[in-house]
């Protein structure tokens, strides 16, 4: 064997086995939290639905799984992806999400719980266009706010920045005509937590703070919101508020949540949950099953998975030297973060209610694969400039 080929066997075999350092430096603490937290709404979706089919008591249980089988599988195809690419492809996916929210508001569109949001695609799966916006938001925002030449401290650009509220425009009202409260300010927050991220002008941010109150309070006073949407509000302030109608929710969720104490009364065994007195428990209400049947410590537990993957993400915004990288790890932290403060916060009474679901723990299908993803991404960044970059 001549030294020329025994050198390009040499080189070929350090490819071969260097293919694999992506996946072994993965961030396996962050891939633990939300196994552990897959692992764990899985248990409380059985439990929450096991009584809807008796002929078959685990079969939304079953498909939830499925649901998390195909997330992983698209978690890891974007995890060992180059996430640059993603950066080129963001104004076609948005302009791709755009449609889907347009097919939602005609005839091809599901309503489901009263909000119009999905478009069946048969087989019993639907597809939600709301719950792709928000990494699909995240990416687009990243891409303006992070231009071409960019250092990871530069300011951004006042013009790109009216581009982001104008992009952030343009699905919000799409949303909100569904219409899905809850989402729509999820998306502003990802949007206002992007912008802030990037570093704009301290002048700046006080002029949007003091713009978002003066829209805000637009919407209350010129009756733009749903009376169901007020009711909300109204019950938020007072809980009493009719026990029967729009207060029963928060009431029913403060005794499941209550009555569990500080271990639960065992998985399976929450009458409450049992009693299917808390509505939506499987997606929107699944931290009242947490709190009723694996009591304080089990919430607590959850709470603090969550705030793993937070910290992980923040840690991986903290270190990646790609300005791009860090908005879309910051976008990330943003989106998760609020949605989790608005889920947890609506079942102990701080927060309104909206349809807004625990990441990686309620069940769900779009929401879960866009969760599944958007890990996917932290991972590809992190593999990207923590080994080649």
């Amino acid at each position: 064997m001549t030294d020329a080929l025994r050198v390009r066997r040499r080189s070929f075999v350090r490819r071969v086995v260097g293919q694999g350092a992506p996946l072994r430096r993965m961030d396996g603490i962050l891939l633990g939290a939300v196994v552990a937290l897959s692992v764990i709404g899985t248990l409380l979706v059985w439990s929450s639905t096991r009584n809807w089919n008796s002929a078959e008591p685990t079969a939304l249980a079953k498909k939830h799984v499925l649901n998390l089988c195909i997330g992983l599988a698209l978690y890891s195809a974007v995890a060992v992806s180059d996430y640059r690419v993603l950066r080129r492809y963001a104004p076609l996916m948005y302009g791709i999400v755009t449609v889907g929210l347009l097919l939602v508001l005609t005839p091809m569109g599901a309503t489901i719980n009263g909000h119009r949001s999905w478009i069946a695609v048969g087989g019993g799966f639907a597809v939600q266009p709301d719950e792709v916006a928000k990494p699909v938001l995240v990416l687009l925002l990243a891409m303006l706010l992070a231009r071409a030449g960019d250092k990871k401290k530069d300011r951004p650009r006042y013009l790109y920045v009216a581009l982001c509220l104008a992009v952030w425009g343009g699905t919000a009202v799409l949303v909100m005509m569904e219409p899905d409260l809850g989402t729509t300010t999820v998306l502003t927050a990802i949007t206002g937590g992007m912008i802030v991220y990037a570093g704009v002008h301290k002048r700046l941010i006080a002029a949007g703070v003091m713009l978002a109150v003066a829209g805000a309070a637009a919407v209350w006073f010129l009756g733009l919101l749903k009376p169901y949407q007020v009711a909300r509000f109204t019950a938020l302030m007072d809980p009493s508020t009719d026990p029967r109608g729009i207060g029963y929710n928060s009431r029913q969720a403060l005794i499941a949540i209550g009555s569990g104490e500080l271990f639960g009364k065992g998985l399976f065994h929450g009458g409450q949950t049992t009693g299917r007195f808390v509505p939506e428990q499987h997606t929107d209400f699944i931290f009242t099953v947490a709190g009723e049947e694996l009591g304080f410590v089990g919430a607590v537990v959850v709470v603090l998975l969550l705030g793993v993957v937070l910290l992980r993400c923040l840690r991986i915004a903290r270190l990646c030297e790609d300005r791009f990288a860090a908005l879309v790890a910051g976008g990330i932290v943003t989106w998760m973060g609020f949605q989790t403060l608005v889920n947890v916060g609506m079942t102990i009474g701080i927060m309104p209610i909206t349809g807004v679901p625990l990441p990686f723990v309620s069940y769900g299908g779009t929401a879960t694969f866009s969760n599944m993803m958007a890990v996917g991404v932290l991972q590809a960044i992190h593999i990207k400039d923590r080994v080649f970059g």
